[in-house]
């Protein structure tokens, strides 16, 4: 990598385009044949004049920056030495008006400088330190210091390298002359010389390491044990800094989404996403079957992943913009992005289909959510492309940042903490709210829902209500009983219901659509019949079924929704039955919708129940069924959908904190009352879809006499489809009279019919 250090600018923003021109032609043949030789190469430029401040008198680049000139002094007690982090094998320090130099004596950027080390002579700067072989044969990086000019004092000189040698200074007081040393700086590891002091050099000390990488996360505590104060310039400082990281030469990547636009991300996140385990998400739909029924809904789980992790992203910064004494810095930011890029890197082909119908029918004893393959699958992401030094260089801690990024997925990783006041092992209780970004178990208001709110309304063609913009512009964490939590203005809660209505209509209208649901029940039931005989091979030529695949992450990760093409149009005699029921889904044989109840409050079908359902309707039968036209269980699909706000019966917002526009620190409680009466009295509802895989008429109308008895069995509401067919001889209950000619009608006047009605419920 090839990096170009330029100080001064005189022409303000035209001399950055300029000099990356320059430059580029100027080693356009090394680059070449460094790429021949299979390494990456690129010529970047760097502000190092800039964030070191090293010539107040420099204007142009100042004003190119947008910082004033009252805080250069400020900003050279930082010890900055660069604006980039570095990754890369070869590092070649250019400074203009100056002989270009390569130190082939320079250690890695972790360990000291080694004794007697001086800034480069002249004779070591020229061009022949920049031949080919030299670049190849020291590939070690290390990251050099700015070089000030050379007119500059001798102290000022010294201060320009204090980022990469351990210094220790002494400063004599006025009373008493005793000697003072620098306290450390906090989480940075290194002393750091306090403002106004002359720098001397001590070869025992650790390197400073304040980079421009680590300037965005400095925070206040961090300004003070550097000596800078007040707190009034400290909080000046900060937003400076905060000024400069928008100018952050990072080399960030760009993607075109079509829900936020272009959206800018991290350099490590773009390492995570080239793997082939974050890849196969592309090839799961993010809504399952219902892509066989909405033709717009064909995008994947990759790009609503993508989505996430700059959500994340964006809301933490916000927090931190709008927060500086929260103290979040860049290793929380990054692993926010990172959790919610990955969150959903363990779901299986056709996402929720795989793990809430086909696991629960062919593992019925396993406990298993897509969550904890996401877990997995991060941990084998990671391992199986060596990303743990990568991350590192970027400044994460792995051994707390792995477990805080997991956690931010899966919940607790110790399921035993889970009863301790603070389960967490990531982050300290000071930032629990960091919690909520991505998966908030308090109240469900992250922004895993934020995007697809807003993917899925777009690709399905369903309005969608809910502006995350706008409560980015409102957030703010409040401490509540000693636990700090992300709140949001009080004239907001509308916004918020309207949030989780949007969810209702979403589930109502696309997500438990009743053709939908059974297309998702048929290739459920080929992948019982095809379990058997697919063979997956995983890590250590171990083979698994599709049921097991998510026992090796090696395996898994080519589960995907491919395994419905490679039953489809398989030969193998195994699958033939499995093969058939795909290739009645691609000719619109679908099972036969029956019809729609609800149980009554109170008496909702509890999950031990679901198996024996079929059963129980086959057991149904009406009095007048012919013996040739009766039913089976296995004849019978009953499918029982439990609609909420995503928290059973509990209303959400109750578990949301607002604050008042006159005391922002102070968090309260909205109840439903205060906002409005036409608000949902309860937020659980439970609704009961009858199918009957016979296709035929007679076995389809019998099916319907069957459903209505079983439905007056079991005193549940009038069946929703106005087409049903009354059972002969079956009174109809008298709560179920809810027109001028069903009051007319009596049971005597069905006992007297010679034939069937066409209808039973008239409009």
């Amino acid at each position: 990598m090839i990096v170009d250090v330029t100080i001064p600018f005189e022409n303000q923003c035209q001399a950055f385009t300029d000099a990356w021109a320059h430059k580029w032609e100027k080693y356009a043949p090394l680059t070449d044949i460094l790429k021949s030789r299979d390494y990456h190469v690129m010529v970047d430029m760097l502000i190092a004049g800039v964030l070191g401040a090293w010539d107040p008198s420099n204007k142009s680049v100042l004003c190119a920056c947008h910082v004033s000139r009252r805080y250069t002094k400020l900003m050279r007690c930082l010890m900055v030495s660069d604006t980039i982090r570095w990754s890369h094998d070869i590092y070649v320090k250019h400074i203009t008006g100056q002989c270009q130099y390569i130190n082939p004596t320079r250690p890695t950027a972790t360990g000291p400088d080694p004794e007697g080390s001086e800034p480069p002579s002249r004779h070591c700067r020229g061009r022949e330190a920049q031949q080919l072989p030299t670049l190849l044969r020291h590939t070690t990086p290390f990251l050099l210091g700015p070089r000030p000019p050379r007119a500059v004092h001798w102290r000022r000189r010294w201060a320009g390298r204090c980022a990469q040698l351990g210094w220790r200074r002494r400063r004599q007081c006025r009373a008493g002359r005793r000697r003072r040393t620098c306290r450390p700086l906090s989480g940075l590891g290194s002393p750091a010389s306090p403002k106004g002091c002359a720098p001397r050099r001590s070869e025992s000390q650790p390197e400073n390491q304040i980079t421009g990488s680590v300037l965005p996360s400095l925070t206040k505590s961090d300004l003070e044990n550097l000596g800078i104060g007040p707190q009034d310039l400290r909080l000046k400082l900060l937003a400076c800094l905060n000024k400069l990281g928008q100018h952050y030469a990072e080399k960030m990547k760009v993607f075109n989404d079509p829900i936020h636009g272009h959206i800018e991300i991290h350099p490590l996140l773009i390492r995570i996403i080239d793997t082939p385990q974050f890849q196969r998400l592309r090839y799961i739909k993010q809504l399952g079957g219902t892509y066989f029924v909405f033709p717009g809904a064909s995008h994947n789980r990759f790009e609503h992943s993508l989505g996430v992790g700059y959500l994340a992203g964006c809301l933490v910064r916000a927090l931190k913009e709008k927060q500086p004494e929260l103290e979040i810095n860049q290793r929380d930011i990054l692993c926010v992005e990172i959790a919610g890029l990955c969150h959903d890197l363990g779901h299986g082909p056709f996402s929720h289909m795989f793990d809430g119908r086909f696991i629960p029918l062919v593992r019925p004893g396993l406990k298993w959510k897509h969550e904890t393959a996401s877990v997995q699958m991060f941990e084998h992401l990671i391992t199986s492309n060596d990303l743990g030094k990568v991350m590192e260089n970027y400044g994460l801690v792995l051994c707390e940042d792995m477990d805080f990024i997991k956690e931010q997925i899966g919940g607790p990783v110790d399921e035993t903490t889970c009863e301790n006041p603070w389960p967490y092992r990531g982050r300290p209780r000071e930032k629990s709210f960091l919690y909520e970004i991505v998966a908030n178990k308090r109240n469900g208001i992250d922004v895993d829902k934020w995007d697809y709110f807003a993917r899925d309304c777009h690709h399905l063609g369903i309005q969608n209500n809910f502006d995350y913009k706008r409560f980015l512009k409102f957030v703010r964490v409040c401490e509540v009983k000693r636990q700090k939590y992300i709140c949001t203005r009080d004239k907001e809660v509308g916004n918020l219901y309207d949030m989780f209505h949007t969810r209702n209509c979403l589930h109502r209208r696309a997500y438990q659509h009743k053709v939908g649901n059974i297309i998702e029940t048929m290739i459920t039931d080929a992948f019982l019949k095809a379990d058997p005989h697919i063979k997956i091979e995983g890590s250590d030529r171990k083979y698994y079924k599709i049921s097991t695949a998510m026992e090796d992450m090696e395996a898994y990760s080519k589960l995907t929704d491919n395994i419905f093409l490679e039953i489809l149009h398989s030969s193998c005699p195994e699958l033939a039955e499995a093969r058939e029921i795909l290739y009645k889904i691609e000719q619109r044989q679908l099972y036969k919708y029956v019809g729609e109840t609800k149980p009554k409050k109170g008496k909702e079908i509890e999950k031990e129940e679901y198996d024996t359902l079929p059963a129980d309707v086959a057991a149904a039968k009406p009095e007048n069924i012919p013996h040739d036209m009766e039913l089976k269980a296995e004849d019978f699909i009953v499918d029982v959908i439990n609609m909420d706000y995503g928290m059973k019966e509990q209303n959400p917002i109750d578990n949301v904190r607002f604050y008042c526009k006159s005391d922002p620190s102070q968090a309260i409680k909205i109840t439903k009352e205060q906002v409005s009466r036409f608000l949902p009295e309860t937020f659980e509802e439970q609704l009961i879809r009858v199918y009957c895989k016979k296709t035929d008429e007679k076995s389809l109308n019998a099916a319907i006499q069957y459903f209505v008895q079983w439905c007056i069995n079991r005193d549940f509401t009038k069946p929703q489809d106005g087409d049903v067919v009354a059972p002969l001889l079956t009174p109809m209950k008298a709560s179920w009279k809810n027109t001028e000619e069903d009051e007319l009608e009596g049971p005597t006047e069905c006992k007297k019919a010679s034939k069937p009605r066409t209808r039973l419920f008239n409009n």
